[in-house]
């Protein structure tokens, strides 16, 4: 099952492995390059690619070297990397990111990152000017709201002329999205807070405005709804993600991706009681939403045929065995041994750890 195709919107994946979405820090000044060109093509055997977050306007950056899709150099250069991808016979969608309050003044000339509402949170954050402190973001204005959801449809748009078959929403991680559904980090009393309904409002206007300008079969979210990475909390979760997921059926969407509890490298976060636990949320969540779903999260080859053979979800998607088995497809399926990543070049530096995995 894992190695048998799937249509997802109106294309059809040579095989259910995908390539997670995987910030990797190597888009110099934004700006796609030849580089990231050879990594994506070396992975081409996924039946989908999903490409690392890019940033929809240069308010969201929040992270050194990663790219954005707002303009024509950014696009000129995504189109090199979509058709090398297309010439193999993988496709690709661009995962769409708006960090929201998960970033620094020093990306934004000395202005405050902006979020639902202005509230402190602790952490580091890597800047251009080295590690700093992270600050108390200032609430978004109700037209500023407004502009943002523009921005996402019009980098969608962007995305379909630089030759992606589809995008993927980030809601997931702590970034804009999921700030505004989690009622930890929003606190506001108008038509985007308070209720679960207000608090998911923002996600689906944002769903909403992407079908609208590229069509529903080529739009995707991704959400973690036990995810607490980014100091991430809501108090009643189950509910407000089940409401969300429940409306996002409306939609009929290319695919809705859900990620596991979420633990970067090196970290350990605790999941509350009253959350979903570690291997509960693709499960629950499935008798829920009833189109296709990609599943995230520490999956191996024995847990990834298990859960598509048992209809848990139809798509798995790997992250750091695809940065460390361009093959990951070839080597599952032949039970190869897979070549271990290496942490220290996840983030950031030259070809080392990126583009010299053995095949």
């Amino acid at each position: 099952m894992l190695f048998s195709p799937v249509k997802i919107g109106n294309i059809e994946l040579s095989n259910r492995v995908a390539m997670a979405p995987l910030t990797r820090n190597r888009a110099f000044g934004t700006i796609p390059n030849e580089m990231m060109r050879i990594y994506y093509n070396q992975r081409t055997s996924a039946g989908l690619i999903i490409t690392e977050a890019s940033q929809i306007s240069p308010q969201g950056v929040g992270y050194v070297d990663t790219p954005g899709i707002y303009s024509e150099e950014q696009i000129k250069q995504w189109k090199r990397i979509t058709e090398s991808v297309h010439k193999y016979g993988s496709k690709i969608f661009i995962q769409l990111w708006h960090v929201g309050r998960s970033s620094h003044p020093d990306f934004h000339n000395g202005e405050l990152p902006v979020a639902p509402s202005a509230v402190e949170y602790t952490g580091k954050v890597k800047t251009p000017q080295g590690l700093k402190d992270k600050v108390t973001p200032r609430a978004l204005e109700l037209h500023e709201i407004k502009s943002i959801i523009q921005d996402y449809a019009n980098a969608a748009e962007n995305a379909i002329k630089a030759g992606f078959d589809g995008v993927e929403i980030h809601g997931a991680n702590g970034y804009l999205i999921d700030q505004f559904i989690c009622d930890g980090s929003n606190k506001r009393t108008d038509e985007y807070g308070g209720s679960i309904e207000n608090r998911i409002k923002f996600a689906l206007e944002v769903v909403e405005a992407i079908s609208n300008k590229i069509g529903a079969e080529r739009t995707a979210i991704k959400l973690s709804p036990s995810g607490t990475f980014n100091s991430m909390y809501d108090s009643n979760v189950v509910e407000t993600f089940t409401t969300l997921i429940d409306k996002l059926n409306n939609y009929n969407l290319a695919y809705l991706h859900l990620a596991e509890h979420y633990n970067p490298p090196g970290k350990t976060y605790t999941i509350p009681d009253h959350y979903l636990q570690e291997g509960e949320v693709i499960k629950y969540f499935r008798k829920i939403y009833k189109g296709i779903i990609v599943g995230n999260g520490g999956f191996t080859r024995e847990k990834a045929m298990e859960y598509v053979e048992n209809n848990y979800c139809d798509i798995i998607a790997f992250g750091k065995l695809f940065i460390s088995n361009p093959k990951l497809p070839e080597k599952l399926k032949g039970h190869l041994i897979l070549n271990k990543w290496d942490v220290n070049t996840f983030y950031g530096g030259n070809e080392i750890g990126y583009i010299d995995y053995p095949f």
